[in-house]
């Protein structure tokens, strides 16, 4: 994603005037880690004004290995601003200050692995109320943005969306859950996304968000279409700057359920190469589900809390592994 072939500007920051096409989404993600409690998670809110709703996702994973979450499709009618379901969005200052906040109940997860049958553990799983609020500062350049042709892909394509663009950042608020609160004090990373987009559209990807306490960072993206063309994106963030990979290599360790349980990155820019370790810590198991024309396509989203190892440097982060399923198999294991 070169500066050179993409458009960002600060009025990106805002809301963007919806496509006519039904799967227009406005989106924005943010995440944050306190790498010394070890307590973090993610928040998402999706516009899709034009089936008249919102994806809601709040996931957090707390120190005792429990996972607290939310996932909601409330109403909207417009496409005004992030706020639907309890979880809001607001920029403080353009490219350089976000707040994303919820207020609501959670459902509070003991064994990850029942996220696998989400009905039943919706039922049945108790329930607490919550308040999350982070702040996210830049410590980076933004990345992406708009393409200024019309052929040039965004980071997940152009059916998932036409603009997109993310920065990592400090991290500073507030996970309450029932009777226990952290303060944050931590790093993270957030993006910003609009245009058309069904999670089907993507065939399969790998992405590894990571940051460390002395302010570096990547952001690394394997993704592979429906014909086996695969593009390898990102970033490593080193002293406050932004360098394009130029490779990317990934060998992922598998669980005996097809999940990714460890992964060794080989990443090359310009001016390093780098070895990577990653460790999932807590996988939520997640699943998208969508019906097109009498059939419906599912998407595994396996959302994982991460450990990082560069250089001796211990990291945190997400693992974030999306594909369709197909007869019941992830289309991309075990790649």
């Amino acid at each position: 994603m070169k500066d050179d072939v993409f458009l960002m500007r600060p009025e990106d920051e805002y809301m963007h005037a919806p496509d006519a096409v039904s799967s227009f989404n406005e989106s924005v993600y943010m995440n944050g880690f306190d790498f010394k409690q070890r307590v973090g998670g993610w928040m998402r809110l999706g516009n899709r004004v034009n089936e008249g709703r919102a994806e809601l996702s709040v996931c957090l994973y707390l120190p005792d290995g429990r996972i607290a979450c939310q996932f909601q499709r409330p109403g909207i009618s417009h496409n005004d601003a992030f706020d639907a379901g309890g979880l809001s969005y607001d920029v403080v200052e353009p490219l350089s200050q976000m707040r994303m906040q919820y207020d609501g109940e959670v459902i509070i997860v003991e064994n990850p692995d029942d996220l696998r049958e989400p009905q039943k553990l919706f039922a049945h799983a108790p329930r607490l109320p919550a308040e999350v609020s982070f702040t996210h500062s830049a410590s980076s350049p933004v990345h992406g943005g708009e393409p200024q042709d019309d052929v040039t892909p965004t980071m997940y394509g152009r059916d998932f969306s036409r603009g997109h663009f993310n920065q990592h950042g400090k991290v500073a608020g507030v996970i309450r859950v029932g009777d226990e609160s952290w303060q944050i004090d931590g790093r993270g990373w957030r993006d910003h996304s609009w245009g058309p987009r069904y999670w089907q559209a993507i065939h399969y990807y790998r992405l590894f968000i990571g940051n460390f306490e002395n302010g570096d960072g990547f952001m690394l993206l394997r993704i592979t279409d429906d014909k086996g063309e695969t593009r390898r994106l990102g970033v490593m963030l080193v002293d406050g700057d932004y360098e394009e990979i130029t490779d990317l290599n990934i060998h992922t360790e598998w669980t005996d359920q097809q999940d990714p349980k460890r992964a060794m990155l080989g990443v090359a820019t310009a001016r390093r190469r780098a070895v990577i370790q990653s460790e999932i810590l807590s996988l939520a198991p997640l699943r998208n589900r969508r019906p097109v024309e009498g059939e419906v396509l599912v998407s595994r989203i396996a959302e994982g809390y991460s450990r990082f190892t560069w250089d001796g440097r211990e990291g945190f982060g997400m693992t974030e592994y999306i594909e369709r399923m197909i007869d019941g198999k992830p289309v991309g294991y075990p790649l």
